[in-house]
C-alpha cells in the first residue's frame, strides 16, 4: 500500500539526492520473475538502500511485532515497514521457520524479487558470519535463482544503536546469479543444503571483501552480551577487514 509512495515520493528522493548510493551489477538483476537477492547484513537501512538502487520491487520478510504496535508510532511503524517493503511472519524455530519459509515461497513463486539476510542477523563486527540454509531450501524448492548482494559502508552510516543514518558513501555491489538447479533432488539434504548456503555467503563476502567466520552471528552476539564484551571492527570498501 505505502511502498511506491515510500519509494518514489516520501523516503526515495531525498535519500537518493542526500547520500547518492551507488550500484554494481544490477543488470545481474532480472527484469521480470521471481528470484532470491542474498546480502549481507550491516545495518538496519540495508533494508531501505538496496531498494532505492533497484527498478524493481525488493520484498523482505519482518518479525510481526513490527505490524502490531498501538497508537500513533505503532501506526507509524507499521506504515515504514510496508513503505519499504515488509510483509510480517512470526520468527522463532519449528512452525514458525516453516511459517517463514511458505511465505517466502509465495512472494517468489509470485514472481517477486524477496530480500533474505542469510547470516540471520546484522554483523556484529563488520565480518560476515555463517549463513542459515534456509536460503538454500527456499531456492531449491521454489527452483529461483539466488542472486549475491553485498552492501558496502551501511555500518559506517548507521551502526548497530543508531537510530538515523549518517551521511556516508553507501554502495551495493550485486554478483552473477547462483542457479540452485544441481540441488533439485537434494532440497532435504542437510549437506547439500550447507553446501549451496555457503556457496553464496562466500559469494556475498567476495562482492563486500568481508572476512569470514564459521560460525553462527545469532550466538556470537549471545556470547559478546552473556560476557558484557563490546563487538569491534567493520565492514570495508572492499578490502577484506
Amino acid at each position: 500500500m505505502y511502498y511506491g509512495l515510500f519509494k518514489h515520493v516520501i523516503i526515495g528522493p531525498p535519500m537518493k539526492a542526500y547520500y547518492q548510493p551507488w550500484v554494481e551489477g544490477a543488470e545481474n538483476v532480472p527484469e521480470t520473475g521471481g528470484a532470491i537477492l542474498a546480502s549481507n547484513h550491516l545495518s538496519f537501512s540495508d533494508s531501505i538502500f538496496l531498494p532505492l538502487v533497484l527498478k524493481r520491487k525488493v520484498v523482505f520478510l519482518g518479525k510481526s511485532e513490527y505490524f502490531t504496535g498501538k497508537g500513533v508510532k505503532g501506526w507509524a511503524t507499521r506504515a515504514f515497514m510496508e513503505g519499504v517493503g515488509t510483509i510480517p511472519v512470526h520468527r522463532g524455530g519449528g512452525r514458525a521457520s516453516e511459517a517463514a519459509l511458505r511465505t517466502g515461497l509465495q512472494v517468489v513463486q509470485g514472481g517477486e524479487l524477496l530480500g533474505i539476510y542469510p547470516e540471520g542477523t546484522r554483523s556484529p563486527d563488520g565480518r560476515i558470519y555463517r549463513g542459515k540454509t534456509g536460503v538454500a531450501r527456499l531456492a531449491i524448492e521454489a527452483g529461483v535463482p539466488i542472486i549475491p548482494v553485498a552492501m558496502i559502508g551501511t555500518d559506517v552510516a548507521q551502526p548497530i544503536g543508531q537510530k538515523v543514518p549518517s551521511r556516508a558513501d553507501i554502495g551495493v555491489r550485486i554478483g552473477a546469479p547462483i542457479d540452485p538447479s544441481e540441488y533439485s533432488a537434494r532440497q532435504d539434504d542437510r549437506e547439500a543444503l550447507r553446501e549451496l548456503t555457503d556457496k553464496v555467503v562466500h559469494a556475498i563476502g567476495e562482492l563486500s571483501g568481508q572476512e569470514y567466520v564459521d560460525r553462527d552471528a545469532a550466538q556470537y552476539k549471545r556470547e559478546l552480551d552473556k560476557g558484557g564484551q563490546k563487538p569491534s571492527g567493520r565492514a570495508g570498501d572492499g578490502a577484506a577487514s
